[in-house]
């Protein structure tokens, strides 16, 4: 169970620091899900102005590093991300505030309303900069699982998110979807997160051929090199079989092998 702790629980030199810039915090609501924070608060401030505050102990280099990632991003994912407002460390803890979305958790099961949004979103994402800065490879994700010339398939210069689970994948009032949490991204080939996204639609009961369609819908997709397409595919079932074992990971990968064959 990911730590959470609550507005009142936070040292009064940080809530003083997120006072500096925000305001006067007239109400924090903890936001239950995700799993990179400690801190994870919906904040209303009495300018009337809300901000998601996401902290974490500086103690915890490796959740530090995720939010010191997240700032670095943010700039080259607007429109596919809620803004920055604020980022400073006080009392232990490294914080950033985002642009609060109003709204819930995308739907990625059968009959929903999102895949319109989804659709605009995943474009908005295959358009973002190339970062300036390193950033790891995709491959590098799959260490211990590539077999000779599979990194160099992978490889890519675009900026991908990596990790679309329903949690990071928020539809606002107006109907809009944004992608959160960009703690790990990676570099590689443009289609990747579209087809993270259609095997998303796959594990919630999206029939196959619905899933497929989808994808079919983007330039980058159809005009993706074949042998990347297949050695992404043969890596990530290698790569899910070690963690989950053959049986639990059996689901997960005859998702993306659809995918391979739909791309043939």
């Amino acid at each position: 169970m990911t730590e959470r702790v609550e507005w009142d629980e936070l040292p009064a030199e940080l809530r003083d620091a997120v006072e500096a810039r925000t305001g006067p915090v007239i109400g924090a609501e903890t936001v239950a899900s995700g799993f990179n924070c400690s801190v994870a608060l919906k904040v209303r401030t009495r300018e009337d102005d809300t901000l998601f505050l996401k902290g974490v102990r500086t103690s915890d280099t490796v959740a530090v590093a995720g939010l010191r990632c997240e700032e670095r991003v943010n700039s080259l994912v607007g429109g596919v991300s809620p803004s920055i407002r604020h980022g400073f460390e006080a009392a232990g803890w490294r914080c950033l505030a985002f642009a609060h979305v109003d709204g819930r958790h995308v739907d990625y099961g059968p009959g929903t309303g999102d895949l319109d949004a989804l659709a605009r979103t995943a474009r908005r994402m295959h358009q973002v900069r190339t970062p300036a800065f390193s950033l790891p490879q995709l491959a590098d994700g799959f260490a211990g699982h590539l077999r000779p010339g599979e990194a160099d398939a992978l490889h890519g210069t675009h900026l991908l998110h990596t990790d679309t689970n329903q949690h990071n994948v928020l539809i606002d009032r107006a109907g809009d979807a944004y992608v959160v949490d960009w703690a790990m991204p990676a570099l590689g080939p443009v289609w990747v997160d579209a087809v993270y996204l259609a095997v998303w639609l796959m594990a919630y009961g999206q029939p196959p051929e619905d899933a497929v369609a989808w994808l079919n819908g983007f330039d980058v997709w159809r005009q993706a090199d074949r042998r990347a397409v297949e050695t992404f595919v043969d890596v990530t079932c290698r790569h899910w079989t070690h963690r989950a074992g053959e049986k639990d990971a059996e689901p997960r990968n005859a998702d993306f092998r659809r995918l391979l064959e739909a791309s043939r």
